[in-house]
């Protein structure tokens, strides 16, 4: 019985861990001058693995997404998606639970994959809403903005480096 609770903690700790640290987005995209054209890129977006739902607002070219839990969310893929259906993104806008993640210099991993804050004058902690502002996430006037000429790449060893302001 004892060892029994024992495979239970652990089971349930394995699932605490695995959990994904991106609960959903906000996603708008420019372009879109029809419904089947929303239509089309809704459907691809859908078929991405880590896309649990989305649920269109044309009135804004806005997608709201959720993410799977048990699947890692790939931003670079959210991207191609949308550049290949014609369009472009005008902002991703992401929401992250920093409630069990490391937050060093406002430096966090997540999946392999390094996130600079670049605005942040505070401690984090729980879900924080966060812009991806890299170029192809963002419009040029804001990559610009926060980033001038030449970024300050941080250090990472794999994955990919994303720029992101509250």
């Amino acid at each position: 019985m004892k060892t029994f609770k024992i495979y239970i903690l652990l089971f349930i700790a394995t699932i605490a861990v695995a959990k994904a640290q991106f609960t959903k987005a906000e996603l708008q995209v420019s372009g879109l001058t029809c419904s089947l054209c929303a239509k089309t890129t809704e459907k691809s977006l859908k078929a991405l693995p880590f896309v649990s739902e989305i649920k269109p607002d044309l009135m804004r070219n806005v997608y709201m997404i959720t993410f799977r839990n048990d699947v890692p969310v790939n931003f670079e893929e959210i991207s191609k998606k949308v550049k290949s259906s014609g369009f472009s993104v005008n902002y991703l806008k992401t929401t992250v639970d920093l409630t069990t993640t490391k937050l060093a210099d406002n430096t966090f991993i997540v999946n392999g994959d390094t996130y600079k804050i670049l605005n942040a004058d505070k401690a984090l902690t729980g879900p924080v809403s966060l812009s991806l502002i890299d170029k192809g996430f963002a419009p040029n006037s804001v990559t610009k903005k926060y980033l001038g000429k030449n970024p300050e790449i941080p250090v990472s060893t794999t994955g990919r480096v994303y720029h992101v302001a509250i």
